[in-house]
């Protein structure tokens, strides 16, 4: 086994460029990937339910189309153990520029199926074929970016590095929502037939860049140190030394992931509200999640170095019951129909209080693990939690009720797993003036909430 020291010491002659290397390299990546996940989720929203379910009634097409989205979510914790024990065992690199591959091929096959109409069941068969690709493309991506952006940040800007990942994330959801934008504008019949593609088919872009972006970065030290201190064949399969030495990080990683719910019932669930129930321009409503978005760009990085000194607990939490409040106000507010209203609280939940446990999960669900086990640890770890959050709008679609009154019991789903994340933090150690060196120590029982002294 290496030792700690031996961390920092490989760390200390790291090039100084590879931090902000990768942290860019972890925005540009989580962008282009992001931008794939999410025009599915507004695809689903809006025209999957009339492309590839139309003999079924209004609601149970949009339920169906919904529950497509869910299903990339399924798929999400498979891809985290594979991906997650390639990343733990060879290297995060590799799984860097596989899952970009990955995606990108299977947002442009997505643009190219067939019809229900022109294939029949063969068409939304092969539709949730292709989720389930980028459902495993998805399990293995930020776990890799967090892991390689964590291990080459100086300890005292960790979260604010990693942070990097979840601003390209909204980076992508910005991208993907304004691809639909035009295309939302479309008259019906062509923006069910062609115009939904268009967006699918630009993914051929991720292809290249998945190649480009990722190549030139390092291995991390701590990760080489690792490898250098066991031999490949005599290590223990990642996932096993996760299960029986860390599952407690591992259950509150799962729990405290919940509080993703918030994003996808605030864009994928609010818009087909928004759009379908109470009968709001589904462009106007996509300009809605931009400007959130486009705060949440600013939000992150300055959240995330607020926990850099005060905490990454009091940020989380804060964050996590925040926007169990302000989904009542923002579902609230499309009730109404008035547009200063959906704008401005929708800016307040996506953009800032969300952006406050959104921007520092990633240094604090890493932080919760080892080296040897960091990457399967957030990616199964996230991924289930992260798939609560992917049938959410699905579970919501089953539980609203009739009118424009029927987002409360919505609302309160979400506030019930906000606070179970919530929760789940409050647990957790603190780790926001722990070195990276420290964090490969085993925590001594009775004192997992303390911090170690830098």
């Amino acid at each position: 086994m290496s030792h700690p020291a031996d961390s920092s010491a490989a760390a200390a002659t790291a090039p100084v460029a590879q931090p902000r290397k990768a942290a860019l390299a972890a925005w540009i990546g989580s962008a282009l990937e992001y931008y794939d996940f999410f025009i599915y989720g507004t695809a689903a929203a809006l025209v999957f339910s009339k492309v590839f379910f139309p003999s079924s009634s209004p609601a149970a097409g949009t339920l169906l189309a919904l529950a497509t989205f869910g299903v990339g979510y399924v798929a999400r914790p498979v891809g985290a153990v594979v991906l997650g024990h390639v990343g733990d065992r060879f290297g995060r690199k590799r799984v860097l520029v596989f899952t970009l591959v990955l995606m990108g091929a299977a947002t442009f096959a997505i643009g190219c199926l067939p019809s229900y109409g022109q294939a029949g069941t063969l068409a939304p068969v092969l539709l949730v074929v292709c989720r389930l690709l980028q459902g495993i493309s998805a399990g293995g991506e930020q776990a890799g970016a967090n892991s390689m952006t964590l291990e080459h940040s100086p300890d005292h800007r960790r979260a604010y590095f990693t942070s990097f990942t979840l601003s390209g994330t909204q980076a992508g959801s910005i991208l993907g929502t304004a691809a639909f934008l035009p295309i939302a504008l479309l008259p019906e019949d062509a923006l069910l037939s062609w115009g939904w593609r268009i967006p699918f088919w630009a993914s051929v872009i991720v292809i290249v860049a998945g190649v480009l972006i990722r190549r030139t970065l390092h291995e991390t030290p701590v990760f080489e140190s690792e490898v250098a201190g066991a031999a490949p064949a005599r290590r223990s399969l990642p996932v096993a030394v996760l299960l029986r030495g860390h599952w407690r990080n591992l259950l509150r990683v799962v729990l405290a992931s919940t509080v993703a719910s918030v994003s996808t019932l605030a864009s994928v669930w609010a818009l087909s509200f928004a759009v379908n129930t109470v009968g709001l321009e589904r462009s106007t409503m996509l300009w809605v999640a931009i400007a959130a978005n486009a705060v949440a760009l600013l939000a992150i990085p300055l959240l995330a170095g607020l926990a850099d000194r005060v905490g990454r607990r009091p940020v989380f939490v804060t964050g996590a019951l925040g926007s169990g409040g302000a989904l009542f106000a923002f579902f609230w507010a499309i009730s109404t129909g008035s547009w200063l209203l959906i704008f401005g609280t929708g800016i307040l939940l996506s953009g800032v209080v969300y952006s406050a446990a959104n921007g520092v999960w990633p240094a604090f669900y890493g932080e919760m693990f080892p080296a040897k086990v960091r990457l399967s640890g957030m990616a199964i770890g996230t991924q289930i939690g992260f798939a609560i959050g992917g049938f959410s709008p699905t579970i919501a679609a089953a539980v609203a009720g009739e009118g424009p009154t029927g987002w409360v019991p919505v609302a309160v789903l979400g506030g019930v797993l906000c606070l179970l994340a919530a929760g789940a933090a409050v647990t957790a150690r603190e780790t926001a003036h722990v070195t990276l060196a420290e964090l490969e120590r085993p925590v001594r029982t009775g004192v997992a909430s303390a911090p170690v002294p830098a």
